[in-house]
């Protein structure tokens, strides 16, 4: 009896600690999200700011392409690492580099975006 009873017992603290285990994964994920949404939220807002330069109305797509390539190093940065945690909380078993050609590529849709828009945006050639 005494050992059906620390059976029972290893069982339920085996699972609660596996209960809570998940639990801090889930919330780890959870805030890896939300630090990722964060850096592309920030970055998205400075790269609003250089779209909305007056300095940019002569520029062509070419040049204010290069123009946004370099603008907001820091939140780009930020963005890239947050959203890499992000891929390997939630995808552990990928490999790390096609986590960081998908955070690359998610910085560089982020720009032609912005680039787009701008092209959209600006008078035609008189």
């Amino acid at each position: 009896m005494r050992r059906l009873m620390l059976g029972a017992a290893l069982v339920m603290l085996t699972s609660a600690a596996m209960t809570s285990f998940a639990m801090a994964e889930d919330d780890d994920a959870k805030g890896a999200q939300k630090l990722a949404m964060q850096g592309r939220d920030d970055y998205w807002h400075c790269l609003a700011r250089e779209y909305s330069r007056d300095s940019n109305q002569g520029l062509s797509e070419q040049e204010f392409g290069r123009s946004v390539a370099g603008a907001c190093p820091s939140e780009r940065q930020y963005y890239r690492v947050a959203l890499l945690d992000y891929l390997t909380s939630q995808y552990p078993n990928i490999e790390s580099g096609a986590h960081l050609a998908t955070a690359n590529r998610a910085v560089e849709a982020a720009q032609k975006d912005i680039v787009t828009a701008f092209v959209k945006r600006r008078p035609p050639a008189k």
